[in-house]
């Protein structure tokens, strides 16, 4: 399984960024893929996700600046930037996990924590850095 970050680089305050992600190597009929972003010394906050069944999950820290969609194929992942704000300065990782059960039976919230990725796979990350 491979993932694949790009998108990241450096604006200013209230600009706007694209992140995608690309994966191979992998057929999960039942899944969870998301953005997850860490700040060195700082514990990793998952951002989106969106799981097999379409459910989408946001952090309340992004809600209504960001958006996540999957291109046709699904192993494609973006993440629309709006507004930003120096607090959204990290490095940004895409993960997916696959589940042994349907999507739609977990919580809503189980896809956009980061410990949820543990058995999963993990990009190597793009950094965003947004200055005041």
């Amino acid at each position: 399984v491979q993932l694949v970050e790009s998108g990241g680089g450096s604006v200013q305050s209230g600009g706007s960024l694209r992140l995608s992600c690309v994966g191979s190597g992998y057929t999960y009929s039942s899944y969870c893929m998301g953005w997850i972003r860490q700040v060195p010394g700082k514990e990793r906050e998952g951002v989106a996700s969106v799981d097999s069944d379409g459910r989408i999950t946001y952090a309340d820290s992004v809600k209504g600046r960001f958006t996540i969609s999957q291109g046709n194929a699904k192993n494609t992942l973006y993440l629309q930037m709006n507004s930003l704000t120096p607090e959204d300065t990290a490095m940004y990782y895409c993960a997916v996990v696959p589940l042994w059960v349907a999507s739609a039976t977990l919580n809503s919230l189980y896809c956009l924590r980061p410990k949820n990725y543990g058995e999963g796979d993990w990009g190597k990350g793009t950094l965003v850095t947004v200055s005041s």
